[in-house]
């Protein structure tokens, strides 16, 4: 199998890739009909905006201990009765719709239910990615789960445009109900020998140990550049630049006056810009962090084109840059976070990032909603779109400060080595390096128990050790003084070893009458 594909060779994965790609399209089929029903039952944009904070707020308040959970529960089970709920919630609310009894209200409420249901299904998930393939494949996994995530939002926003125009919303929510069967099954259909669950963290039973379990996740997430930097910059752009739910059913209805189809289609340009940078991350052989930073910057530049825009075929293909760069930036971020945590703070972790992306749909949606309602859509999007570009511009820096630490840590490891070669004849001792701290030494650092070096980095449980073995930059000074002292002592020593014996030489001589 080509390597572009690898994460396929697995059965689990395969299973599970097919019955996402049904229940995807269902899904964002309903996302659409949703937007536009409560825009005809409320004509209002800001209403939009409430119904997110609904759908999103308990991923902000339940995200971290869905995460918590997904480290203490097996996965799979979790994953169905999670999708089991939100398939009845997609049930009654077709049945609302096809009844003619629907209320905004009513939207809400379910609004909030799948919003539940989510902060607990979205940590499992992301972290059952890799017990379907391992460490080796997860990379690919990720990427071809975004792929296919977005590829379904070129489909279904398209079918469900065609399908409100031509029938009735409620056809949408019918068709999202049945399609959460198909995900079901492939979990149902897993084989179990063939998962590689990662050791179950011990259940906590008070509240200061939940706490506590909570906290080791977010030290890792702070203590972690990298991470740090994911989350961060994917949380503010998502928060000024994807509010596409909420921003784009006004855009398609009083600016472009091109309707419901016309929304669905703009959506489903968004999914193949979408696609195409998930399919580029996918098959790239390393997620690099200098594309978060691009993919904010595309996103906000994006928007920028798109506020200004009174053309339906310009608003298409600034939906499609738009998507990429949102997609881009997000899905290399994930990818970046899952090739770096320790299994055992794999789901809490996770949570910690879906939390933030989640959450940010919420805040972000009732600002722009609010500011679509009181000035229009285009300006709520050219407002969103240089905030963006901003988070685009700060992040480079950010990624370029990174890199810019790490070579100069190469760099002065090399230029003390080699002085200490020259000083005293050879490198550092293993000793000197392991007191410096420096990773690979394979010794204990101080604090740290022996046999948790460099080649264990991912065992154990706390979130310190952790940080402590991902060679971060605020470690570069004390690593570069540490060696600096070493090799110092260990010149100073030659010296005087090397005048002893000139003076033991000059000594002998003496008493031999040598001249």
């Amino acid at each position: 199998m080509s390597p572009s594909w690898r994460a396929l060779r697995h059965r689990n994965y395969r299973l599970f890739f097919g019955g996402q790609a049904v229940s995807l399209v269902g899904t964002w089929m309903q996302q659409v009909a949703q937007g536009w029903l409560v825009l005809q039952l409320t004509g209002d944009p800001l209403w939009l905006g409430l119904v997110a904070v609904a759908q999103f707020g308990p991923v902000i308040a339940l995200g971290l201990f869905g995460g918590l959970l997904a480290d203490q529960l097996p996965k799979r089970p979790t994953l169905i009765a999670t999708q089991a709920v939100s398939m009845a919630l997609a049930l009654v609310l077709f049945g609302l719709t096809a009844t003619g009894v629907v209320e905004v209200w009513h939207v809400m409420l379910l609004a909030l239910a799948l919003g539940t249901a989510n902060a607990f299904d979205m940590p499992a998930r992301q972290a059952f990615a890799v017990e379907m393939v391992g460490r080796e494949d997860v990379t690919n996994a990720v990427g071809l789960n975004a792929a296919q995530f977005n590829g379904s939002r070129i489909l279904g926003p398209a079918v469900a445009g065609l399908l409100i125009s031509a029938f009735d919303l409620s056809i949408a929510f019918l068709i999202n109900g049945l399609s959460y069967l198909a995900v079901i099954a492939a979990y149902l259909a897993m084989r179990e020998e063939d998962l590689r669950p990662a050791a179950r963290i011990t259940r906590p039973t008070s509240w200061a140990e939940v706490l506590e379990n909570l906290a080791e996740g977010t030290r890792y997430v702070r203590q972690t550049p990298i991470v740090l930097l994911a989350v961060v910059v994917v949380g503010l752009a998502s928060t000024f630049g994807m509010n596409f739910q909420v921003l784009i059913p006004p855009l398609a209805d009083q600016t472009l006056d091109v309707g419901a189809s016309g929304f669905g289609f703009l959506m489903a340009a968004s999914g193949v810009g979408s696609t195409a940078a998930a399919l580029g991350v996918a098959f790239a052989r390393r997620a690099r962090a200098r594309v978060i930073a691009g993919g904010a910057l595309v996103l906000g530049v994006g928007l920028i084109v798109l506020a200004s825009s009174t053309s339906f075929p310009l608003s298409l293909a600034m939906m499609a840059l738009a998507g990429a760069g949102a997609i881009g930036m997000a899905v290399t971020a994930n990818t970046k976070i899952q090739s770096v945590v320790p299994d055992q703070l794999r789901g809490r972790v996770m949570s910690v990032y879906t939390t933030v992306f989640a959450g940010s749909v919420p805040v972000g949606g009732l600002l722009m909603g609010a500011i679509a309602s009181a000035w229009g859509a285009p300006v709520a999007l050219g407002i969103g779109g240089v905030l963006t570009t901003v988070v685009g511009l700060g992040a480079w820096a950010w990624v370029r400060q990174i890199r810019a630490k790490e070579r100069l840590a190469r760099s002065v490891a090399g230029a003390l080595a080699s002085a200490g070669e020259v000083a005293a004849g050879s490198v550092p001792s293993t000793g000197a390096v392991a007191e410096a701290g420096l990773p690979g030494s394979g010794a204990a650092r101080p604090g740290q128990s022996p046999g948790r070096g460099r080649s264990q980095r991912h065992i154990g449980s706390d979130a310190q050790g952790y940080a402590d073995q991902s060679r971060t930059p605020r470690r570069l000074g004390r690593v570069a003084t540490s060696l600096r002292r070493a090799i110092s002592l260990r010149h100073a020593t030659s010296l005087r070893h090397a005048t002893s014996l000139r003076h033991a030489r000059c000594s002998w001589k003496d008493q031999s009458g040598i001249r």
